[in-house]
């Protein structure tokens, strides 16, 4: 009898053990599906894999390379349509640099508001040049991206040189701000905030205006 009881004893216990590392399993589950839903993805590395990035100060996160203040490097890439596009052919305006591609979840969300930005700004000369970081992937693909993101502005086809000019960076999407006179007032890795990226479009503006 006593044997009986300690056996039902034994069992109780490993019963009791398990509820209760089921229940601690299920609250840090649910912690997780919490801190997830308030951490989102804001960058991606280039190769695909999703990569999150700090959340704090995400609009003032400028990546690996801080490039603030220097000279915009100089490049001439091709555009979807065929044509050779150079950053000095915008010598005098404002410019939106956007390293995008089409895998990158952050980038087709950031790409409407640039869209909404180009025309609020254009008065004041504001342009922006999409490069796609899509190595593997035909123009058409590319355009069809784009087209779908309700993107109007040029898409160009970015290259190792052009990458290595800007920094060599590894994270997806990748922005630099650059005034009239072609020096870099702002850049951004990551998905920041929409009043973030017009925080910045607006300083860009301002610094052109102050040449």
């Amino acid at each position: 009898m006593k044997r009986n009881l300690a056996v039902v004893g034994v069992v109780v216990l490993l019963v009791a053990a398990l509820v209760w590392a089921g229940v601690q399993n299920l609250r840090a589950r649910r912690e997780a599906a919490e801190k997830a839903k308030q951490i989102p993805e804001l960058a991606m590395v280039k190769d695909g894999e999703a990569m999150p990035t700090p959340t704090a100060g995400a609009d003032s996160y400028v990546g690996e390379l801080d490039l603030r203040g220097k000279p915009a490097p100089g490049f001439s890439l091709t555009s979807l349509e065929g044509k050779k596009v150079s950053l000095s052919d915008y010598k005098g305006k404002p410019v939106l640099v956007n390293f995008w591609a089409t895998w990158c979840a952050p980038c087709k969300l950031e790409m409407p508001w640039f869209e909404e930005f180009q025309k609020k700004y254009a008065a004041q000369g504001f342009v922006i040049l999409g490069v796609s970081e899509d190595d593997d992937q035909p123009k058409e693909a590319i355009a069809k991206a784009a087209t779908k993101l309700g993107v109007t502005y040029p898409i160009l086809l970015g290259n190792p040189k052009a990458d290595k000019a800007y920094g060599d960076f590894s994270l997806l999407p990748m922005s630099f701000y650059i005034d009239g006179k072609g020096n870099i007032v702002e850049q951004a890795a990551g998905l920041g905030s929409k009043d973030g990226i017009e925080a910045k479009i607006k300083k860009t503006i301002a610094a052109t205006g102050a040449l």
